[in-house]
Order: structure tokens, then C-alpha cells, then sequence
């Protein structure tokens, strides 16, 4: 009788690096967020940023976060899971579907009452990405730079919302930029691989998980 043999093991699954998508598209949604809060060419409404935040940052770090669940990175999933949340409700607060800034105006013009709403919602999400921060500290340094500059921008940002300082609001401007800075470097660290550029053109990734 034939000797029956087993089919062959099937190839090792490869899967791709979701974490610099995640990182990409949380600093292009703080870029558009902090040059439109400095007012960058005379733009100073929001409304712009709805582009960003809502189908691109949103969406694209929610299915991130997903990604990387099922990929075992429990941490990785929480923050980009969270923060496509937090593009999509960012965006919620200027679209005039949703209604929200109606809900707070009188005669069609927007209260300080909606400011401070605005303050509350940004200082909750600060509380969460300093959580968020302090849980990173043995991950990479770009990844503890980024939430800890978005600490301070929304401590600023909130805090203008309140008080209506302009240069709280300006200092919120500057730090999302360096917020953006710092999840640039963590995207491309990741994404200028040595399959894809040059050795002189990649990043290293600075893994703090060994220093501590």
C-alpha cells in the first residue's frame, strides 16, 4: 500500500508594521490642528481640520489600533484605538450635522459657554494621553516625546479655552507642532526600512525598553 504523507506546512505569514500609519496620521491631524490654531496664512476655522481628523486620522488609527490587537500589542492597540476616537469626536465638535456648537449659540453666535465646554473636552483627553505617557516609558523615546509634547499642548489649549489667553493658545500652536515632530520621527523610524531607502536616510528607532 502507498505510505500516505502529510501535505507540506503552509509558509510563515508575514505581516506588515501598522505602527507607523498610526503615528503618520497622528501627527499630520495635530500639524493641520496647530498651524490652523496660529492662525498660518490668515486661516484661523477650525473647520479645516475636519478633513484631517475625522477621515484620515480617525479613521486610519482606529484600524490601527485593530491591527495592532490582533498583533499582541496590547498598548499599541489602547493609545491609536483611543486616539482615532478622539479624531472623530474632535471633528464632531465643528460638524454642523452633529450640532453641537448650535447647541451652545445664541442668534447664531457661538458663547463663551461652548469655549469652556471645548476646555473640558481638551483636559480630559489630556488626563488620558498623560496616562497614556507615563504607561510608555519603556517603549521608544519618539513614542514618550510625542505624548508628553501632547501633554502640554493640550494643557495649554485647554487652559486657553478657559481663561481666552492668547498666548496659551499660541503656546498650544507651538507645542503641537513639536508633538508632530516627534510622531514624524516615530512613523518614519519605522516606515524608512532597509528594503525601502537608503541607510544615510534612516532613523533609529531609540528603544528605551533596555535602559530601565
Amino acid at each position: 500500500m502507498p505510505v500516505s504523507s502529510s501535505p507540506p506546512p503552509p509558509p510563515p505569514r508575514q505581516y506588515g508594521n501598522p505602527t507607523p500609519l498610526g503615528m503618520l496620521a497622528y501627527g499630520t491631524v495635530f500639524l493641520c490642528s496647530s498651524l490652523l490654531t496660529l492662525g498660518t496664512a490668515g486661516v484661523k476655522t477650525a473647520n479645516l481640520v475636519l478633513v484631517f481628523a475625522m477621515f484620515y486620522g480617525g479613521i486610519m488609527q482606529t484600524l490601527v489600533g485593530m491591527w495592532e490587537m490582533f498583533l499582541g500589542n496590547t498598548f499599541a492597540a489602547t493609545v491609536f484605538a483611543t486616539y482615532g476616537g478622539f479624531n472623530f469626536t474632535y471633528g464632531a465638535l465643528y460638524l454642523p450635522e452633529i450640532g453641537l456648537a448650535a447647541a451652545y449659540s445664541v442668534d447664531g453666535v457661538v458663547t463663551e459657554e461652548f469655549e469652556h465646554a471645548v476646555g473640558i473636552f481638551l483636559a480630559i483627553w489630556d488626563f488620558i494621553t498623560f496616562l497614556f505617557c507615563i504607561g510608555s516609558l519603556k517603549t521608544t523615546a519618539p513614542t514618550v516625546f510625542t505624548l508628553g509634547a501632547t501633554v502640554c499642548a493640550l494643557t495649554c489649549l485647554s487652559a486657553a479655552s478657559f481663561t481666552g489667553n492668547a498666548h496659551l493658545n499660541t503656546a498650544g500652536g507651538a507645542l503641537g507642532l513639536v508633538a508632530t515632530a516627534g510622531a514624524y520621527y516615530g512613523a518614519f523610524s519605522g516606515f524608512w526600512s532597509q528594503e525601502s531607502t537608503l541607510k544615510m536616510i534612516r532613523l533609529p528607532p531609540i528603544v528605551l525598553a533596555d535602559q530601565a
